[in-house]
């Protein structure tokens, strides 16, 4: 990637970014705990990591809005038709996972 331009470079991000974005929302069964525990980030960290990007570049985005841009409708919509509540094992696995993060490396 180093050979291309900025702008390419931006572009062919965006577009993997759009592609996640579809992947997810073409795997609505996969839990944001789930991936939480996987791969430690979820779609609500997308959300917020676009929130982020907009304040860096002074740009005004709510959550809200960037949530509903990620899941492809609003929140709580999402929430509601594609969120069942958390099992305990899943729960458990996410607090495991955290717990492994907070302790030092030897």
């Amino acid at each position: 990637m180093e050979q291309l331009d900025k702008q390419t470079q931006t572009e062919l991000e965006a577009a993997a970014f759009r592609r996640l974005l579809k992947h997810l929302d073409d795997n609505r069964d996969v839990q944001n705990i789930d991936l939480m525990i996987l791969a430690d980030f979820c779609r609500n960290c997308l959300s917020k990591w676009l929130v982020t990007a907009a304040e860096e570049r002074h740009v005004e985005l709510d959550l809200e809005s960037a949530r509903e841009h990620v899941y492809g409708m609003p929140y709580s919509e999402w929430k509601a038709h594609h969120q069942p509540p958390a099992t305990d094992e899943q729960l458990k696995a996410l607090e495991a996972r955290q717990n492994a993060k907070e302790k030092p490396s030897s």
